[in-house]
């Protein structure tokens, strides 16, 4: 039976003005989660636009790549993630209005702030993006109190998530130093460190844990995390930790010394997780789904690290690499297994919450739940297979340009494909998110 968090007396506010109660304040947790993935989608139709012109040669603004990094991770990722650790500390919170409160100055900060990083990567004005980066480090100051003691809660693989939160300050520290030209004389490092904090020390890890608490609640059962799978999950800070290491220092073997380590640490939680589907009876949901072939294209994005460092043993590499094979292996990560998280995550989280919000008798929130889900699980073949099966195609338009010109017919139609079914699966899920949200309970 789910606990109601919204106070009689402003849930009966909410009903006389027609509105639910989380969706009348700006800085509820479903607040950060839905302009997260707006801020995702719109970032994904510029990727579009990106590939397009590297395939057709087209000259786009130099700008609008690293606009839509940052604003894809920032915009949407960051704050996705923001949105989903103000779900979990609601819920361990005893306050009958944990859902319903609004974090509006940090709504606003970040969202600003992310709007201003861009503004200033269009300008090229290095000011802009230092102060906008400093606004991110201060929200996420602002918030580190409170996800540290929550984190504490969480047995064992809090640290983890501590950890995680480190990665990001330094990440964030790293990227305003360069901002303000603290890094002259070895910038490239910087930017390595920059990117991999955040990336890989802090997005990677934490959706790793993640995925770890979200699949047992799914399927109603414990996740038995045995020695060796314990082990495997230290071994990932402390080899992400080694590999930023192995960058800056330009030592490919032990670059693939520790990629070869990751790869087996990863293999077994990612054994760990089917094999506890399994035991489960192999429950078909939109977001069991979405979270098990993350978990996957995480595992194959790794294995593609490794055999892109094997490829640089020897000079010149055995295959050239060109920047649509980097573009391909880095969505392996970004597409193959953050977004499938993210998907699968609000799969599962949005129907949570609007039940919890809308629904005042326990008794009758089971009606609503459940419509609430027949929704995310509407179509979801098509949306897990344009999603899986748009990275793959992604990949394959890559590895075609090592036997045919860049403007052959072969390439352009598998660019097609892929477009066309990213964008369609992102659409669905994004109309199924819309329908959610519009459904009032009966």
């Amino acid at each position: 039976m789910r606990q109601s968090l919204v106070p009689p007396s402003q849930a009966r506010r909410a009903a006389k003005r027609g509105a639910p109660a989380i969706l009348s304040l700006p800085g509820t947790s479903l607040t950060f989660l839905l302009t997260g993935f707006t801020w995702l989608g719109i970032c994904f139709l510029l990727g579009i636009a990106l590939i397009i012109g590297l395939v057709y040669g087209i000259p786009l603004p130099r700008w609008l790549k690293p606009v839509h990094v940052h604003g894809a991770l920032v915009g949407g990722i960051l704050q996705l993630a923001i949105g989903g650790l103000l779900v979990f500390i609601a819920r361990d919170s005893d306050g009958e209005d944990a859902h319903a409160q609004s974090r509006t100055a940090l709504f606003f900060t970040w969202n600003g702030a992310t709007a201003a990083l861009l503004l200033g990567l269009w300008l090229g004005n290095m000011t802009i993006i230092g102060l906008a980066g400093l606004l991110l480090m201060a929200s996420v100051v602002s918030l580190s109190k409170t996800a540290w003691i929550h984190f504490g809660k969480a047995a064992g693989l809090g640290v983890m998530y501590r950890i995680a939160l480190a990665a990001l300050l330094g990440g964030l520290a790293t990227g305003i130093a360069m901002a303000f030209r603290l890094t002259d004389g070895f910038y490239a490092h910087a930017r390595l460190g920059h990117i991999h904090l955040i990336v890989l020390g802090c997005l990677t890890l934490s959706f790793i844990v993640a995925l770890h608490q979200l699949m047992p609640l799914l399927l109603r059962t414990t996740l038995g995390l045995g020695a060796l799978t314990r082990f495997a999950l230290w071994v990932l800070p402390a080899g992400f930790a080694v590999l930023l290491g192995a960058f800056l220092l330009s030592a490919v073997w032990l670059q693939i010394a520790v990629g070869c380590l990751l790869f087996a640490s990863i293999t077994l939680c990612t054994v760990q997780l089917v094999a506890t589907w399994l035991k489960a009876g192999s429950p078909g949901t939109a977001a069991t789904d979405h979270l098990l072939i993350g978990a996957i294209f995480l595992l194959l994005a790794t294995a593609t690290g490794l055999a892109m460092e094997a490829n640089y043993l020897r000079s010149p590499p055995f295959l050239p690499i060109g920047s649509l094979h980097l573009v391909a292996y880095t969505h392996l990560a970004f597409i193959g297994f953050l977004t499938q998280v993210i998907c699968g995550g609000l799969s599962y989280v949005v129907p949570d919450l609007l039940t919890a919000t809308r629904v005042r008798n326990p008794a009758k929130r089971e009606v609503y739940h459940a419509e609430l889900d027949g929704i995310m699980n509407r179509w979801r073949a098509v949306q897990l297979t344009g999603l899986s099966f748009g990275t793959i195609a992604l990949s394959m338009l890559a590895s075609l340009t090592w036997t045919v010109p860049l403007g052959s017919p072969y390439v352009q139609i598998s660019l097609w494909i892929a477009a066309a079914l990213l964008l369609a699966s992102l659409a669905l899920f994004a109309a199924k998110l819309a329908w959610a949200v519009g459904l009032r309970p009966a």
